[in-house]
């Protein structure tokens, strides 16, 4: 199969694996990945500048089917020399004294948002974190993005009690969608290459066939019974 296929992700999520499936199965197929920011990414495939995107849910859903993927681990970001250094896990509750910066690009959903409230909202994740590193505040967040911001003066420990953000792929709702989309909700489900939606390989076609017509049955013939032996 020809053609092209755009797939946009937002910062943390790691298409890769999905890209290498996309190049066996579909070889002449280009696959291109592009980064964008959660704030763009439902905008992008709304527009048709991408053909579905890898986001996180809680979010913009309108006018776009979502597919959750898997749940993210919530994690709290602070100084190595922080109070907290020692802990491996903390809740809501040890957090009640501290400011927690809640960046405008946040994606998780808060009834109300945890500890003390900041005195701005840093724009974005990336801003947060310096102001972390610079030993003002707290930061929670999806583990990945802690990972894609990881620094030697951070640590970073699982929040027990807060939201979580769940990644999902996401394309336009329509009432049939093309193959190419199959294609890719197949393949981010990890769906076998037979089982996948839209043109199969001959092998698969012809196993399909006969199981709808399978081959007529072959009679038995009745066993030939055996002359008595005369006796000498």
């Amino acid at each position: 199969m020809t053609g092209s296929f755009t797939l946009a992700y937002v910062p943390g999520v790691t298409p890769g694996k999905w890209a290498r499936v996309w190049q066996e199965r579909l070889p002449e197929t280009s696959l291109t990945l592009v980064q964008v920011t959660a704030a763009e990414a439902a905008g992008k495939v709304r527009s048709g500048e991408a053909d579905a995107a890898l986001l996180r849910l809680p979010g913009d859903r309108e006018g776009l089917h979502a597919i959750p993927l898997y749940t993210e681990t919530t994690v709290v970001v602070f100084p190595k020399d922080h109070e907290f250094a020692a802990a491996d896990e903390l809740s809501l509750q040890d957090l009640k004294e501290q400011v927690l910066w809640q960046p405008l690009d946040d994606t998780l959903e808060w009834d109300e948002p945890p500890g003390q409230p900041p005195v701005e909202r840093p724009e974005t994740t990336a801003d947060a974190i310096e102001i972390v590193a610079a030993g003002v505040g707290l930061l929670v967040v999806p583990q990945s993005l802690a990972r894609l911001h990881h620094r030697k003066d951070l640590k970073y420990v699982p929040l027990s009690d807060a939201p979580q953000s769940r990644v999902a792929l996401s394309f336009p709702i329509r009432d049939e969608n093309p193959e190419l989309v199959e294609h890719m909700i197949g393949i981010v489900r990890g769906r076998t290459v037979n089982s996948t939606r839209g043109p199969q390989q001959e092998p698969a076609r012809k196993q399909q066939q006969q199981r709808r017509n399978p081959a007529p049955r072959q009679q038995k013939q009745p066993a030939k019974r055996a002359k008595p032996r005369r006796g000498r």
